[in-house]
């Protein structure tokens, strides 16, 4: 049977086999409930990828405080051949450059950096968008996108303060550089994004000229909105939340989706992990060449005949072990950059998927709560009292030598849980929609993710392979140079 990773370029890569088969019946878009088990589901369908937009999010709850209300309109739909089908990507071609120290030599001291990319969409003032921004404009950017997009898997930022980057001051050009490409990578997986690269703040940071007043206007929105919201989840909190509840009926589905994450992040750690240890073997074998060329070298004093070939082999060989160090260090350092981000990406889905996991978990125990309500309802009516259980016939037997229970008392409790189960039910069919819309948005995004790492361990490995290509041309040139004097050496038989 051929396995549905065929297609992927990480199809030969161990943490993504042991996958089901194209040949799975298609998921269900309904929610977990009660009355049916969810079907089995392939994580990878060859067939079709779920559209970006998903449902309808305002409807279901999703839109946050500054929602764009515009985002994904006219998306294309997120396929496992790329992060956009269909119209093309949103926005292409992002770049950070130009990493610039302003206010140097006061307090206030910070970098900025050329933000450019070229787009398409009407929506835009310019087809090629550019703005200058600080990193705690991308910080802004980004909490922004989290907050009003919760099913969407916002990238992570480089931290404020990684001891990683460089040994010394912030402000130096080894640490903006390096920073300026994680900023880059991060707005270019929003940019391959069909939902996040429409939005109206995405567009704001790339071409608006008046950003602060934007940022000012958005955060008075999400206030706003945020004292304005309320609802039944709210007053029963006490009664609902509890951060040890376990999922009753898992969804097979995202069972599926974080046991490929976890095998991901497994590999990637392995990969980390070799790719620190190549560093410290090839800084070695530089040693080792340095040490075997102040050999030749006094091997050279001494044979006066042969001086000057092994003169040149002691250079090859020095230039050969600075090469080797110079690449080691240079290489390792983007690739391990570029796969802790990888790491933090896939973090971040997983974040996505626990907040899914919430929306079922709030669906069941509202469900569970209602029932209950529904069950003491229907047994005060009939004349059983408070209900079942030990303490519930302490209490009865306690009002019974009290004299017993009004009719109005009675009527009062009765009309009292049919109000709370009229709320219960609108509760829970808004929860059951939340839930639905909810699990359709991270299977959109499931297929993105799946595209923008698909592209980006391409880059990697990629990346990686020419930079060992170029060393060893550039080896093979030093020794091309060095052994026509080596073999023009006479010895006497």
């Amino acid at each position: 049977m051929e396995s549905f990773h065929d297609e992927d370029f990480s199809s030969s890569v161990a943490w993504e086999t042991g996958a089901p088969t194209p040949h799975d019946p298609p998921p269900s878009s309904n929610p977990p409930s009660s009355s049916a088990q969810p079907q089995a589901y392939s994580a990878y369908p060859h067939d079709a990828s779920p559209g970006p937009g998903g449902p309808d999010l305002g409807r279901a709850g999703f839109g946050g405080a500054g929602a764009d209300a515009d985002a994904g309109t006219g998306a294309a739909s997120a396929g496992p051949g790329g992060a956009a089908q269909g119209a093309g990507q949103a926005v292409h071609d992002v770049q950070v450059r130009d990493g610039k120290v302003e206010l140097e030599g006061t307090s206030d001291t910070f970098v900025s950096y050329l933000v450019c990319a070229k787009t398409q969409l009407p929506s835009f003032s310019s087809k090629t968008p550019s703005a200058r921004r600080r990193y705690h404009d991308f910080v802004f950017l980004r909490d922004a996108l989290v907050k009003d997009f919760p099913a969407c898997v916002v990238p992570p930022l480089p931290e404020k303060h990684r001891m990683e980057y460089v040994i010394g001051d912030r402000f130096s050009p080894e640490f903006i550089e390096r920073r300026r490409v994680d900023l880059e990578r991060f707005l270019q997986r929003i940019g391959r994004h069909p939902k996040l690269s429409r939005t109206s703040i995405y567009q704001a940071f790339l071409e608006s000229s008046e950003w602060n007043v934007y940022k000012h206007k958005h955060h008075a929105r999400a206030t706003s909105t945020d004292e304005s919201s309320s609802g039944v989840l709210d007053s029963l909190s006490d009664t609902l939340l509890n951060a040890f509840a376990k999922l009753k009926k898992p969804d097979e589905r995202f069972v599926v989706i974080r046991q490929h994450l976890d095998s991901f992040e497994e590999g990637l750690t392995s990969l980390e992990r070799l790719a620190g240890r190549s560093r410290t073997r090839m800084s070695d074998l530089s040693g080792d060449y340095e040490d075997l060329a102040v050999s030749v070298q006094g091997l050279g004093y001494l044979e006066s005949g042969i001086t000057e070939p092994l003169m040149r082999f002691e250079r090859a060989l020095v230039d050969f072990g600075a090469g080797v160090k110079d690449h080691s260090a240079s290489a390792s350092e983007g690739f391990l950059e570029h796969v802790h981000s990888l790491l933090a990406y896939s973090h971040a889905f997983k974040g996505v998927l626990k907040l899914r996991d919430q929306k079922q978990l709030d669906f069941e125990e509202l469900s569970a709560y209602l029932s209950n309500v529904a069950t003491e309802r229907d047994r005060l009516a009939g004349g059983y009292g408070y209900g079942m259980g030990l303490s519930s016939y302490f209490k009865e037997k306690v009002e019974s030598l009290r004299g017993g229970e009004t009719d109005m008392s009675r009527a009062a409790r009765l009309h009292r849980l049919d109000t709370k189960i009229k709320e219960l039910q609108e509760a829970v069919l808004h929860a059951q929609e939340t839930s639905s819309a909810f699990n359709d948005e991270v299977m959109a995004e499931h297929a993105t993710f799946r595209a923008t790492k698909r592209h980006e361990m391409k880059l990697l490995l990629g990346a990686f392979a020419d930079g060992q290509i170029r060393m060893h041309k550039q080896s093979i040139t030093a020794w091309d140079r060095t052994i026509p004097p080596l073999q023009r050496i006479y010895v006497e038989q």
